[in-house]
């Protein structure tokens, strides 16, 4: 099999699961217990606060460890906006891009419907890219909060969140940022950035599933979602995952040491595995930006097709990948990342995405090439029959 799904998920690497083992036997410890074994947890969990502030570029104490991504992104929005709003009630909008992964959108959309928040969509390009111009256009002195993710899931287009946050740090509104699939591959010093917070699953980075990060930027309001024992410095109730925190920080510490030899690497693949496709499949249609993508990501249309029917030829020819976003897996509407980048509905169902982990080799792209080649013209001939 020539896994290809990566931005769904990765495989745990040995170095996490090592890390994380003690913590899964012999030190079962509640870090918040006064004895021994507590206090060894409490130190491991310090231990992964401090690594994951050092690659971020933080204090440790504005670090916050959850369940994941999914539920960083909602401690984000809604928990900053929602302090905001109890601050100053004239702060009751907040600003999303159009192509949000559905965690930041649907929370904001929970703010419209319960809080009486409105939601300001910023339109995106043809390639999936928010200009400076159009965010600037919709920021208003109501504003609470803007969330603009880092690398689309979807399409892999890279904003350019430094200058997106400059615009509004310039206005005094807070700028999250969903860096879930932008870990790993792209900087991630929220001082270079300007972020006020920002998002990270660990199971993009070879960390389990059931692990993530939140950075908050100090003296930034939020309210917790999770209330309870006030653990996380008040912002996340709970007993901590200590194994997940230790996972999730050594994960994150080996791409970061890894960024930059492989992920130049893996681009150079994927512009390889790109060209192959594009000239061997008539009407093949890359989307997102050329130039400005994760290393690891491409994603196309293949007008004429299903993208479900040519995923499943290519898994029956041994390549596993996607048609898009893994929490829309099963819908059979359009992508709306897609469509908000203006692509027809009826070509937007032929999409299929492929994605990298570093491990990635030249020989599993030119094999999966081929087999995109033969799986497209085989569902096209069946579609003609």
């Amino acid at each position: 099999m020539i896994f290809l799904d990566a931005a769904a998920t990765t495989p745990v690497r040995r170095e996490v699961l090592d890390a994380m083992w003690p913590y899964l036997t012999g030190e079962f410890g509640n870090p918040s217990s006064h004895h021994s074994l507590g206090e060894a947890a409490a130190a491991a969990l310090a231990d992964a606060r401090a690594a994951v502030a050092n690659v971020l570029g933080c204090r440790a104490g504005e670090v916050t460890f959850t369940s994941g991504g999914t539920e960083a992104d909602n401690l984000a929005v809604k928990g900053i906006a929602l302090a905001r709003q109890a601050a100053d009630p004239r702060l009751n909008r907040v600003v999303v891009s159009a192509i949000e992964h559905p965690a930041v959108e649907e929370s904001a959309r929970y703010l419209e419907r319960f809080h009486g928040f409105a939601v300001d969509v910023v339109p995106v390009d043809g390639t999936g890219l928010v200009t400076p111009e159009a965010l600037a256009a919709v920021l208003r002195p109501e504003t609470a909060l803007v969330s603009v993710m880092y690398a689309n899931n979807e399409v892999g287009t890279v904003q350019p969140i430094a200058e997106l946050a400059a615009l509004a740090r310039a206005q005094g509104i807070p700028f999250h940022t969903d860096a879930v699939q932008a870990a790993g591959w792209l900087p991630l010093d929220v001082k270079a950035l300007g972020v006020d917070a920002l998002s990270i699953s660990g199971h993009k980075l070879g960390a389990p599933k059931g692990c993530g990060v939140l950075y908050v930027r100090g003296r930034t309001r939020i309210e917790p979602l999770v209330h309870g024992g006030g653990q996380e410095r008040g912002r996340r109730s709970g007993t901590e995952n200590v194994a997940g925190a230790v996972g999730l920080a050594t994960a994150l510490t080996l791409a970061q040491r890894d960024q930059t030899g492989p992920g130049a690497r893996v681009a150079a693949l994927r512009d390889s595995f790109t060209a192959a496709v594009l000239g061997g499949v008539p009407g093949a249609v890359l989307t997102g930006h050329p130039t400005k993508r994760l290393p690891s990501v491409a994603s196309f249309c293949f007008p004429g097709t299903s993208g479900e029917s040519v995923l499943l030829e290519l898994e029956r020819q041994g390549v596993v990948c996607s048609s898009g976003s893994a929490c829309a897996a099963g819908s059979d509407a359009p992508s709306p990342v897609l469509t908000a980048l203006g692509v027809p509905s009826e070509v937007a169902q032929t999409a299929v995405r492929f994605s990298f982990d570093s491990s990635v080799s030249a020989a599993d792209l030119e094999a999966a090439a081929q087999a995109v080649l033969a799986a497209v013209a085989s569902v096209r001939t069946l579609g003609r029959a």
